[in-house]
């Protein structure tokens, strides 16, 4: 049995949507829907019942949902374990962090950290937002770093875990500055739709995105769907449409004329970058990096 059947069914349990739980997973729905049924092969019993819409859990899959949970983090922490064996024994602490947050936000301050404080190892998992709050809630790795939005809860129990707020972020659409691009402003001309680059269904900035658009109507053609700003960017950068992307992500290229924005400041959101951490499951080294981000935000 492959772990990812597993990781695919626990996905789907919670979304209870094989063409989100896919988005997630980063994998077509083709491929995630034959994943499922070849688990179910191995399981000898149906686990989803797929007469319901919304999908549910069968009664099998009731049963094998908190093994398939259990069994996963303990897969995730042994597979951990050894490789901190294979680094000299010493132990890695873990940050969970959507793709993007790891490279423009996390990068420095675990560079950082470790000049202060050499003895300190640091792991960054980088996955979509749902899976990164997942891999915190279940106790695979000791910090979330993500976006928040005021409209847009965070598929965690907050009350559970403290926060440190780093600071704010702004998602902004652009476009690189190619030479048909004279139509390519916001809200854009539904004679010559904009080429929109958009995230995925389900996903967190998606979600923001959709917020933008109901509140200002845009003509927009979306030509590609992905999960990962880091995708979407580069598809930008090469002139295939527009995106909304984290400012930060995109300020060199901005600096430079890469890219421009193509809308004013109504078409942009506000985000709020967050560290998230059990600071009474933290011992005394994870307290040094948990005091080391709250210093920073002071």
């Amino acid at each position: 049995m492959d772990l990812n059947w597993l990781q695919d069914f626990v996905c789907l349990a919670r979304t209870l949507n094989f063409t989100r739980a896919a988005e997630e997973r980063n994998i077509t729905q083709s491929a995630f829907s034959r994943r499922i049924k070849a688990l179910e092969i191995w399981a000898g019993a149906p686990l989803i019942d797929r007469t319901s819409y919304p999908a549910k859990l069968s009664g099998a899959g009731e049963l094998l949902l908190p093994v398939a949970k259990q069994v996963t983090l303990q897969l995730l922490q042994t597979r951990d374990d050894l490789r901190s064996q294979d680094s000299g024994g010493r132990r890695f602490y873990k940050f969970a962090a959507p793709h993007s947050i790891s490279i423009n936000h996390l990068a420095p301050h675990l560079q950082a950290i470790e000049q202060a404080n050499p003895s300190i190892r640091t792991r960054v998992m980088s996955d979509n937002l749902n899976i990164c709050c997942e891999l915190l809630a279940e106790g695979a790795c000791e910090f979330l770093l993500c976006y928040r939005h005021k409209n847009i809860p965070l598929a965690l129990d907050e009350q559970v875990f403290a926060r440190i707020d780093l600071g704010v972020e702004h998602l902004i659409p652009v476009a690189a500055p190619v030479r048909d691009q004279k139509f390519w402003r916001l809200p854009g001309d539904r004679r010559t739709p904009i080429p929109h680059l958009a995230y995925a269904k389900g996903s967190f900035l998606g979600a923001v995105v959709d917020q933008i658009l109901r509140r200002q109507r845009a003509a927009l053609d979306v030509r590609h769907m992905d999960s990962f700003a880091e995708a979407l960017k580069s598809l930008t950068l090469e002139g295939g449409g527009a995106a909304w992307l984290p400012e930060r992500s995109v300020a060199r290229a901005l600096e430079v004329g890469d890219l421009v924005t193509i809308g004013d400041r109504e078409w942009t959101a506000e985000l709020t970058l967050s560290l998230f951490a059990a600071p009474d499951r933290l011992d005394r080294i994870g307290l040094k990096v948990w005091n080391f981000f709250s210093d920073i935000a002071a």
